[in-house]
């Protein structure tokens, strides 16, 4: 069983305490007795924070990867395919080699547990008549074709040869294990501010704090105000927002 991450622990306070605060305005608004205020927004909280809890951790659950982890692959991978042949034969001989594994170079020619592996990183997957092309020049030897992606085509055309290949995650996970990830990578660090960034940007997820806080602090106030009319449609809406923020916002 996964563990309880402190993230999921944290939406689930979020959106549980969300919901007390917000059950308690309404019912307030409406002049309920306290008790029933308190007792309502308890149960709702509840409620809330086990839903949550139940949602959330059977969706992370079947995650792969983080998103941290996502982004260090995906720029990765792209470093691979915009390298020079012959420095990322190297980098994957320098893994190979830390994994364990018998691998050497003998000129342009990477070899791993006696069988060639072919670095094939490219921008789109690796198409069937690209792994055709192989099968022509190996005929009959067997190999590996170390590459990003394949085409189903090309997938489904290496395995009826019985050749073998180790995609973007496979490779992501070995140069991860021993510890051979570049620090410096091609456009690894070049900003892309666009429209759809920006857009990002203002709906982020982490906006849902600000929001939260103002409308948790106005609904508060409500209890010591005269007139808490104000205080409770204002911080209402704000709660409400920062949910919104929270659940449908860019990560």
């Amino acid at each position: 069983m996964k563990k309880f991450s402190p993230a999921l622990a944290a939406d689930v306070l979020f959106y549980a305490v969300a919901a007390w605060f917000l059950t308690l305005g309404i019912l307030r608004y409406f002049r309920a007795d306290t008790w029933v205020c308190l007792t309502a927004a308890t149960l709702v909280a509840l409620a809330a924070g086990g839903t949550v809890f139940c949602l959330l951790f059977t969706k992370r659950s079947r995650r792969l990867l983080g998103k941290k982890e996502r982004e260090e692959r995906d720029a990765l991978l792209l470093h691979l395919a915009l390298e020079k042949d012959e420095r990322v034969r190297a980098l994957l001989l320098e893994a190979l080699i830390k994994d364990g594994s018998d691998a050497h170079c003998e000129g342009d020619a990477l070899s791993a547990g006696g069988e060639p592996l072919i670095p094939l990183y490219t921008m789109e997957p690796v198409s069937a008549d690209a792994i055709a092309g192989l099968l022509k020049s190996f005929q009959t030897a067997p190999f590996t074709v170390a590459c990003n992606a394949l085409t189903p085509d090309a997938e489904k055309l290496l395995a009826s040869f019985g050749r073998k290949s180790m995609n973007g995650d496979e490779t992501y996970a070995l140069l991860s294990r021993t510890g051979c990830i570049p620090e410096k990578r091609i456009c690894g660090d070049i900003p892309r501010r666009t429209a759809k960034t920006r857009l990002h940007a203002a709906f982020a997820k982490r906006n849902a704090h600000p929001f939260f806080v103002s409308g948790l602090l106005l609904l508060i106030m409500s209890l010591f105000v005269i007139y808490p009319v104000y205080y409770l449609v204002t911080g209402s809406i704000l709660m409400i927002t920062a949910i919104i923020v929270r659940a449908v916002g860019y990560a």
